[in-house]
């Protein structure tokens, strides 16, 4: 097995997309329309076992019947994450522990705009989601300090973070991608655009507005990640980083109530 992603395609219409995400991603990917008598479905069986994950451009129902039959061991299988051709979600659909689909799926969804869909238990039970802002070259300790000072304040633990939320400008801010590897928390890019026509701020920066062209970072990636939640800590700043604090209530309704005498 290759230590290389592989892309597959179902449509020539999507060609472009996969090979910017090959460029991108380092990945392989080579069209196989017309080539030979075997089916496309039938090239891919041969070519799946090949890599250590894949990322297909397609229809999730497509993929479901392009991996029938494939997959023997989550320990061993590649991790799969499906997107559609126009790059709306990027799903990360089997190995999203063991074959590392729920990094990819983040991975793709901020090289292309889309929204990642992670639906593995420890993930999906974990509530809250960072907005961070931060100022050029914060170091990984100023992230650090800054988010823990923010959890403390509301008596959060850090495993209770899904996932951080930043403006795309901000993507590959060292200290920041540093502090999310550190801590295996996905880093998800909010696009400048996104965030400059949902300005949910409560306290409006100039220095962010002159710098970027924003109010502010922080608390509206967090409330578009999390589009359900509750902003239950506004932004707070502390030496160079802001953070905001949302926590998705959605979950809540599906839960029964605590027994009597017990906290939820």
């Amino acid at each position: 097995m290759k230590s290389v992603i592989g892309i597959w395609i179902v449509r020539a219409e999507a060609e472009p997309l996969a090979r910017f995400l090959a460029t991108e991603l380092a990945a392989e990917f080579t069209p196989h329309f017309g080539l030979g008598t075997e089916t496309n479905r039938e090239k891919f069986a041969q070519a799946f076992p090949l890599y250590s994950s894949w990322v297909l451009l397609m229809t999730t129902g497509i993929a479901v019947r392009y991996l029938q039959g494939l997959l023997e061991n989550k320990n061993h299988d590649p991790g799969v994450v499906v997107l559609d051709e126009a790059a709306r979600f990027a799903v990360s659909l089997v190995g999203g522990h063991e074959g590392g689909a729920n990094r990819l799926a983040y991975r793709v969804a901020n090289l292309v705009g889309a929204v990642p869909v992670i639906s593995t238990a420890t993930e999906a039970l974990k509530p809250l989601v960072l907005g961070i802002g931060c100022r050029k070259d914060v170091s990984e300790e100023q992230i650090a300090t800054a988010v823990m000072t923010s959890l403390r304040s509301i008596n959060r633990a850090l495993g209770d973070v899904r996932e951080v939320a930043t403006v795309d400008l901000k993507l590959h801010e060292p200290g920041l991608v540093a502090w999310c590897e550190t801590h295996a928390i996905p880093l998800r890019s909010i696009a400048r655009q996104t965030i400059e026509s949902r300005t949910w701020v409560t306290q409006p920066s100039s220095w962010v507005k002159e710098t970027i062209g924003l109010d502010g970072v922080c608390e509206p990636a967090a409330l578009i990640a999390s589009p359900r939640g509750k902003l239950i800590l506004p932004k707070t700043a502390l030496n160079g980083v802001t953070v905001a604090i949302v926590d998705d209530l959605g979950l809540s309704s599906f839960l029964p109530p605590a027994p009597k005498g017990e906290s939820a």
